[in-house]
């Protein structure tokens, strides 16, 4: 097992006290990428692989059907709609997402009835612009209304970079997203939905005895891709979202900005396979062993350990496992009484410079409040540090 050699560092008043661990500093093996905006993450540990301009905006174009689907899925969850309730297609939702649009389709028929169930199929399989919309019409009123419940439902899940002008990304409409963003959103989708997820890829569908393959062109990569999309952007090039598993490894990638369909695939494949071959999982701290600790204001111990409920794990490099410093946070002074099992800080994990991970840290046993006079030193330290 790795371990931390911890050391504390003074901060002042309300800032973070920062614990410095030290590992070995040879650098680890990196991996250079034609995309403009990148994000990869393994599922499990939340291990950050490789991040490139992750939060620089770009329209999502098609990708913006995630969204579209989590805010569907979530709808159904809370029994707002059923799998068999009907909705209605509109003339708006033909000309605009049907055959007559020109865009990928299910064709849906002018003036029938679709179940939701058929309509979440035909737009994750067919990538449908129909789809999305007569789904955003029957569930938001209209299209607006929708995209504004797709921005709103975006920040609840902590995707604060993203707004969305239209249930499909077509252009048109002001839409933005990140490649941070579409990871989390994925994961969210995959975690949260896990008997809707296989539709990303399942291989056909047919509708209106019209029969089309998956429109997910990674799919057809061949390294074990099971979803998510991919999409084109005037001006910002191609993307795509794709999560792969092998061997009980989950990576998900989202990549922006490039030039062709071609690259995509290609950089893609070689991003997914670098990111399975050439990492392991590796545990630094067992679920409750004492990772630090923090100092306590007022109470009858001036200390408290911290730990975490999950067992913490990276998943690091094989070539050099050990190229990890991290820092347990927490804000300054923590006040006496404190409960056993508070959550009072987080410890985070750097490769380099980056943020790889971030994990919850919990005291491990309780603290009461010190006697007066404790309390009066406790006081006094903390007025030198003010003006300090």
């Amino acid at each position: 097992m790795m371990r931390f050699l911890v050391l504390s560092v003074l901060a002042l008043l309300q800032l973070p006290i920062l614990f410095q661990p030290v590992l070995a500093q040879e650098r680890s093996a990196a991996i250079e990428t034609v995309a403009k905006q990148l994000y990869m993450v393994e599922a499990k540990t939340g291990t950050v692989l490789l991040a490139v301009n992750e939060n620089q905006a770009f329209p999502p174009a098609s990708l913006a059907k995630l969204m579209t689907v989590e805010v569907v899925l979530s709808a159904l969850e809370r029994g707002e709609i059923t799998e068999q309730t009907m909705f209605p297609v509109t003339e708006y939702a033909w000309r605009n997402g049907g055959a007559p649009s020109g865009t990928t389709t299910m064709f849906a028929a002018l003036n029938s009835q679709v179940p939701v169930i058929d309509l979440i199929r035909g737009v994750v399989i067919q990538n449908a612009n129909d789809g999305c919309i007569i789904l955003a019409e029957g569930i938001g009123g209209s299209e607006a209304q929708f995209a504004t419940r797709m921005t709103a439902r975006a920040k609840d899940l902590g995707l604060g970079r993203s707004t969305f002008g239209n249930a499909t990304g077509l252009p048109g409409a002001q839409s933005f997203t990140t490649a941070r963003d579409l990871v989390e959103l994925s994961r969210h989708i995959h975690r949260t939905y896990p008997q809707y997820y296989p539709l990303y890829a399942q291989p056909d569908f047919e509708w209106n005895k019209i029969f089309q393959r998956n429109k997910n062109p990674l799919l057809s990569l061949g390294i074990g891709v099971d979803g998510l999309g991919a999409g084109y952007a005037e001006g910002a090039g191609y993307a795509a979202v794709a999560s792969v598993e092998r061997d009980g490894t989950r990576l998900f990638l989202a990549l922006g900005g490039l030039e062709n369909d071609r690259e995509r695939l290609d950089e893609a494949r070689r991003l997914l396979d670098w990111g399975l071959s050439a990492f392991e999982t590796k545990i630094l701290f067992q679920a409750g062993e004492v990772i630090g600790q923090a100092s306590v204001y007022g109470g009858q111990a001036r200390y408290i350990d911290l730990v975490a409920k999950e067992p913490i794990d990276i998943y690091v490099p094989t070539d050099n496992p050990e190229r990890l410093t991290g820092r347990i946070v927490y804000k300054w002074p923590l006040r006496a009484p404190v409960a056993e099992g508070q959550g009072v800080g987080s410890l985070r994990i750097f490769s380099g410079d980056r943020l790889v991970r971030e994990v919850d840290l919990f005291t491990s046993q309780p603290v009461a409040t010190g006697s007066l006079s404790s309390r009066a030193t406790d006081a006094l330290l903390e007025l030198m540090f003010f003006w300090l």
